[in-house]
């Protein structure tokens, strides 16, 4: 495949500026400031990463949950020596689940957390409720001084939340996603930051799929063929860390 000329890599109008770098990327190369990307962590609660978490007991395999950790760890870290915004996602509901809404909402029929605790009430108030063990993040990746932490109520970071405004206060366009679920809550924010005209990229080496790995391959294709950009955590890592902290 011939690489595009640098003028035509896909960019925000505003990566113009002189710390703008090029991030090998699928379908081509896209052009990043640190001044005008974050990365947007979805997700890595115990309920999804977790042994005994929701994603565990409602029968999904978790395996691959330790290597998105460990790969996340190594994106974060990149990007706070690069002065790049972090937001962290939590995914649930207060403890009543008012928020998850009630019969005549399709998430009360979808959210296999909520037909879980229908099937087994002793786990009733257990799962994706704010202040519990499940809706907690893992350890291993807890907020740093600086990170912003947001609260998710359906599968998009997009919808009811402040994710929007905290980017545009900031400047940034372009988001780069890590986390899990990849064909559930990672698609369908990124899906809604197409929408929304940010430029998503996904670190498809730190993102891991609910359900059989050919889900994986799915949202792969989904979001370098028509909602955004798909790389490697190494690619991300090999990029920012050349430049001197902001």
């Amino acid at each position: 495949m011939t690489t595009p000329a640098t003028a035509d890599l896909p960019q925000h109008p505003g990566s113009t500026a002189p710390d703008a770098l090029i991030l090998p990327a699928r379908p081509e190369p896209i052009r990043l400031s640190v001044k005008d990307t974050a990365v947007v962590v979805i997700d890595m609660q115990n309920a999804y990463a977790s042994p005994g978490g929701y994603l565990d007991l409602a029968g999904f395999d978790i395996s691959g949950a330790h290597r998105v950790i460990e790969q996340s760890k190594k994106v974060l870290a990149t990007a706070r020596r690069a002065g790049m915004p972090v937001v962290f996602f939590q995914n649930g509901w207060d403890a009543d689940y008012v928020e998850a809404g009630g019969p005549g909402s399709p998430n009360w029929h979808k959210s296999n957390a909520l037909k879980t605790m229908r099937a087994r009430p002793e786990l009733q108030g257990k799962l994706l409720a704010r202040g519990g063990w499940d809706y907690a993040l893992v350890d291993e990746l807890t907020p740093q001084p600086g990170d912003i932490v947001l609260h998710k109520t359906r599968y998009s970071g997009f919808f009811n939340s402040q994710l929007d405004s905290v980017l545009r206060a900031r400047g940034v366009r372009h988001i780069v996603f890590v986390g899990i679920a990849t064909n559930v809550c990672v698609e369908s924010t990124l899906r809604d930051a197409f929408f929304l005209e940010y430029f998503g990229v996904m670190l498809e080496d730190a993102t891991h799929q609910a359900g059989p790995e050919y889900l994986q391959q799915a949202t792969t294709f989904n979001v370098e063929s028509f909602f955004g950009w798909v790389s490697t955590v190494a690619d991300f890592c090999g990029a920012f860390d050349q430049q001197p902290p902001s």
